[in-house]
């Protein structure tokens, strides 16, 4: 009997994994929807822009009838364009886009979830964990589940804020929990398999958003895709509550070790670090600066690539594809670069992190425009090869970012840089508003999406010459960070007299 509560007691454990990842997963899928689904909403409950858009009644796609529909700048002039034999090949209605969409995607999420995130990730270090999580899922739940209710712009705004504070508090706890279950040597698979839900969200959010729209049950559209997400939120939020117990708080890492050896250097004294000494390092300035521009490059195609193709490609399906992408190529590049970190250049140093760091954001560039000027077929290859290399900065991000910043500082350190990377990131994708009326749809996601990866590129290749010298890294020191996401903050656990407990936590983006 007792063998067999053993191997109980271990399923538990991944039990707790699988809650805690399905929870995360459709906090993103809720996250992600209204860039699917924001022409139908627009349409329903009316915000953004009125234009004149190719309809899907051509069979096969033509450059020609694209520019004439977007040349009519009125609906007059819109109904007019036909083909030979007197059928309308243009639409005037709302594309779902406008600086309306952009501040419901972004900035209405971003200012809510980054300062929230920093108050919960304090409560998780001093309350019970579990309890809080799962009201954080309840929260992110029941906001989806209403936003499908909404009648109003301004109710889309305050849900979708609701749903941000919800949300905010997942992935700390989650990871907290986890590395307290789960020992070092299988802590970076969990946090891998964990931070998949980041890709199984945006990757569900286009079949979810799409079809379930497209399928119009009870006559409900967009709403249904919405209320069936949230349901599900909530159903995890109760096997949350009901089955999960508060695991131990556990000491993990070398800093006890680190602390004796300083103590006895020092007769006793431990070195007082100043955060604000830390931050201002050049290197520390350039690497918040890089990452800002690299997650703006993330944030702009995961709030834009579905309208994109459908205005771009309105006779093509890509919802397919694009769920493909993002679930199945995304979850394999956190993994690959989290491999790349830890594995390969785990010995190699800290510059030699950010020289991978960079080349691997400079190899997806070209792909990233070609997922934006070429056809079809080949935009969906490069933009499947572009993920692949673009989203490995996740785990080399953070393997980097822990080894710059002092243990006594980290809290507060690495607490700044990510609120910075998320406000910058979130809050600078609503400018490519103005720059798709000036230019084009195109160019405007080519300079803030590709180009916004070519840049980050640069700027990490920077940061890598102020580096330093390229000294190994301690083997025995260093955290495992595979699959870290770049969206929260860090919460450095103090218990007493123990050691502390460093834990790298985050919360969301792409």
């Amino acid at each position: 009997m007792i063998p067999v509560l053993k191997k109980l007691t271990g399923l538990y454990n991944w039990y707790v994994l699988v809650i805690l990842t399905l929870g995360y997963l459709t906090a993103e899928l809720g996250h992600f929807l209204i860039g699917v689904t924001s022409k139908d909403t627009a349409i329903d409950v009316p915000y953004g822009d009125i234009t004149c858009q190719l309809n899907k009644t051509e069979p096969h796609y033509n450059f020609t009838l694209f520019e004439n529909c977007a040349a009519a700048l009125n609906e007059s002039s819109c109904s007019m364009l036909a083909l030979d034999n007197g059928e309308r090949y243009c639409e005037w209605n709302r594309n779902g886009l406008g600086i309306e969409y952009q501040i419901l995607a972004g900035p209405s999420f971003i200012a809510v979830y980054t300062i929230v995130g920093i108050f919960l990730g304090i409560a998780a270090d001093k309350f019970k964990r579990i309890p809080m999580l799962a009201t954080c899922v309840f929260v992110s739940g029941a906001s989806v589940a209403l936003l499908g209710a909404s009648q109003e712009y301004w109710q889309l705004i305050l849900l979708r804020m609701i749903f941000a504070a919800g949300e905010a508090g997942l992935n700390p706890m989650s990871t907290g929990i986890l590395s307290d279950l789960f020992p070092e040597h299988l802590r970076g698979l969990v946090m891998s398999i964990f931070n998949w839900g980041i890709y199984g969200g945006i990757g569900l959010s286009f079949p979810v958003g799409r079809y379930i729209t497209e399928l119009n049950a009870w006559e409900l559209g967009w709403r249904l895709a919405y209320y069936g997400s949230g349901v599900f939120a909530l159903i995890i939020a109760i096997l949350s509550f009901t089955t999960l117990k508060e695991p131990e708080r556990i000491t993990i890492g070398e800093e006890h070790e680190e602390n004796m050896e300083q103590n006895n250097a020092q007769g006793g004294k431990k070195k007082k670090e100043n955060p604000w000494k830390v931050m201002i390092q050049p290197r520390f300035i350039m690497l918040c600066i890089a990452a800002s521009i690299r997650h703006t490059g993330g944030l702009c195609f995961a709030y834009n690539c579905d309208q994109f193709y459908r205005v771009i490609f309105p006779h093509l399906d890509l919802g397919g594809w694009l769920f493909f992408v993002t679930f199945v190529i995304g979850g394999v590049g956190v993994l690959v670069g989290g491999y790349v970190s830890d594995k390969i250049v785990a010995n190699m140093g800290i510059k030699s992190r950010v020289v991978v760091l960079a080349v691997s954001q400079l190899i997806s560039t070209p792909f990233a425009f070609g997922s934006i000027y070429m056809g079809p077929v080949g935009a969906m290859i490069t933009l499947a090869i572009s993920y692949l290399f673009a989203e490995m900065w996740f785990g080399i991000l953070f393997a980097v970012l822990v080894e710059i910043v002092p243990l006594a500082v980290r809290s507060t350190t690495v607490g700044v840089f990510l609120f910075v990377m998320n406000n910058i990131g979130g809050n600078l994708p609503i400018l490519m508003e103005p720059v798709r009326k000036a230019t084009s749809f195109q160019d405007s996601l080519a300079i803030f999406y590709a180009g916004a990866y070519l840049i980050s590129s640069i700027l990490f290749g920077i940061t890598a010459l102020l580096m330093g010298k390229n000294q190994p890294s301690k083997p025995k020191g260093d955290q495992n960070l595979a699959g870290v996401e770049n969206g929260g903050f860090t919460i450095t656990e103090q218990i007493s007299s123990q050691p502390q407990i460093n834990k790298v936590t985050e919360s969301h983006y792409l």
